[in-house]
């Protein structure tokens, strides 16, 4: 395993580290694993959305190389967005991972291992990956779901 891996699951087995934070955990994660494309050379979310499938054939994905950035794509306004990507497919229904979670790790292990780190940074009970409003096939979050999120900085 990586030692940014294993630091961060030492880390997390720590009685005094209960709580998962983005300037600890979340962030060096994040650049490690996520930076690539979606880092400060990146456009946000309006200008990518613009020319999406150019991005996307050129694997840009949309900025989110803050704090802030990052929370776009979990509460509002792409609610839900870092869940369906990063998921693995067993909460989804559909047995399929979202896109980008293949680029959690190199292998399935450490993918499993990240992917529990961005969970426990959410929320277990708050990784749902409900968009804001409702869709066709699900029903939007709702304000109890919302309440469940943790994103500590």
């Amino acid at each position: 395993m990586r030692p940014l891996l294993l630091a961060s699951l030492a880390l997390l087995a720590l009685p005094g580290h209960a709580e998962v934070t983005y300037s600890e955990d979340i962030r060096p994660l994040w650049q490690q694993r996520c930076s690539t494309c979606h880092g400060a050379a990146s456009p946000y979310w309006g200008e990518w959305q613009k020319d999406k499938d150019s991005h996307k054939k050129r694997q840009i994905g949309p900025r989110m190389d803050s704090y802030a950035e990052l929370l776009h794509f979990v509460g509002w306004p792409q609610t839900g967005a870092l869940m369906r990507q990063l998921d693995d497919g067993t909460r989804n229904g559909k047995g399929k991972p979202g896109g980008m979670y293949q680029h959690l790790g190199a292998s399935e292990a450490e993918r499993q291992a990240n992917l529990a780190i961005f969970r426990a940074w959410v929320g277990e009970e708050a990784w749902n990956g409900k968009h804001w409003q409702d869709k066709k096939d699900q029903a939007g979050i709702t304000k109890a779901e919302l309440e469940r999120l943790r994103l500590a900085y």
